[in-house]
């Protein structure tokens, strides 16, 4: 009679262990996906931020394409720009800033230029503007 409570307890036991490797396995699963989830993740803001790292290229671009040139800025002006992300639409718009000195002095030949950089990114209309100020002497 011995032996045979011996076998039940070594059979429950045994149950035991299945129990403790099916746990075991279901927080390695779980550990996994959750693993997979943190990597897609930061695949997504590596890819965003190459994008928006495009976007600053091209505004930056073409400001110096603008302060390098002879003449007044276009007061408007729109260019298609494909990035390898997207299309970017570009406009460009300029106009006299404007300024004054302390005394009332009106500062010419000063143009305040804004360029605004547009894309699509999953549907969403993106914004990206800069502003700056080119003096050419008249």
């Amino acid at each position: 009679m011995r032996r045979d409570s011996r076998s039940k307890i070594g059979n429950f036991c045994g149950g035991f262990a299945l129990y403790e490797v099916l746990l075991g396995v279901a927080i390695f699963a779980v550990g996994v996906l959750a693993l997979g989830r943190a990597v897609e993740n930061c695949l997504n803001a590596s890819t965003l931020n190459a994008e928006e790292n495009a976007v600053g290229q091209i505004l930056s671009n073409r400001m110096a394409e603008i302060q390098a040139s002879r003449g007044l800025p276009d007061q408007a002006k729109e260019f298609t720009i494909d990035d390898g992300y997207g299309v970017v639409k570009l406009i460009q718009k300029s106009k006299p800033a404007d300024l004054t000195e302390p005394n009332k002095t009106m500062l010419s030949g000063i143009n305040l230029v804004t360029l605004i950089a547009q894309w699509e990114r999953r549907g969403v209309t993106q914004s990206r503007q800069i502003q700056f100020y080119v003096y050419r002497p008249g």
